[in-house]
């Protein structure tokens, strides 16, 4: 559970330019998330989706702006200690350590922690989140399907206690039936004190279980505003919810 206060922004993206190479990945995007929310970041492939939230974690330096976390500039911040401060990813493709057990990819999502007594605790927890990775807890991570390693990949996340939960496609490849599961844990992630930032091919799932919503074109944010008000914006239907 988080111990931040109820209100107000656990991270603030101000005016953030990211490049690779030549090409100008962010255009200066700006963005918040709020304590209990979760936020959406929608848009096409090659958006810059992804590159945000790997500026966030510290894998791409920035070359202009600034990323604030808990009020703290963490901008520039090596990986480790951002992951140290409280931010945690399930990244894009999962990522799990294929020849490792269930609860030994699991463990190593809590081995910069120093509090070993609620080790098992939090364990239980994902077990209680995802029962389907207790009933396979000894298996091999790579005989996992994709719908157990995706939530294998989300609970690893879940064992560093984050205060803030980056998650980048969850649905990716995905069954219907284990997208609809991996929505509903997001939800439950959230409700029991956990803000997250949702990068998210499926717009409709995730305007669907987010509070607020970012539309990035291009390196840019294009749109932004309550996730209800995204859902009916005329713009938003014809390009990423498929109508019209």
């Amino acid at each position: 559970m988080s111990e931040q206060p109820s209100t107000g922004p656990v991270l603030e993206i101000d005016d953030l330019h990211v490049y690779y190479g030549a090409i100008h990945a962010l255009k200066g995007v700006s963005l918040k998330v709020n304590q209990g929310e979760i936020v959406t970041l929608i848009g096409a492939n090659g958006a810059g989706k992804s590159t945000t939230l790997r500026a966030i974690n510290g894998i791409n330096r920035t070359r202009q702006g600034t990323i604030r976390f808990q009020g703290q500039d963490i901008t520039g911040s090596p990986p480790h200690s951002i992951v140290k401060s409280g931010i945690a990813q399930s990244p894009e493709g999962r990522r799990l350590f294929p020849l490792m057990s269930v609860t030994e990819n699991l463990e190593m999502g809590a081995f910069q922690r120093t509090d070993r007594e609620n080790f098992s605790e939090d364990m239980d927890r994902v077990f209680e989140l995802f029962p389907r990775l207790q009933e396979r807890r000894m298996q091999k991570a790579g005989t996992l399907s994709g719908g157990e390693q995706q939530m294998c990949s989300i609970g690893r996340a879940l064992m560093a206690r984050p205060k803030l939960l980056l998650l980048d496609e969850p649905s990716m490849g995905l069954a219907p039936i284990f997208v609809e599961r991996i929505f509903e844990t997001v939800v439950e992630v959230n409700k029991q004190g956990t803000p997250v930032l949702l990068v998210e091919q499926n717009a409709l799932m995730a305007l669907e279980v987010a509070k607020r919503g970012y539309v990035m074109e291009t390196g840019t944010i294009a749109l932004e505003g309550p996730a209800g008000d995204l859902k009916t914006n005329e713009q938003v239907r014809k390009t990423y919810l498929g109508e019209g």
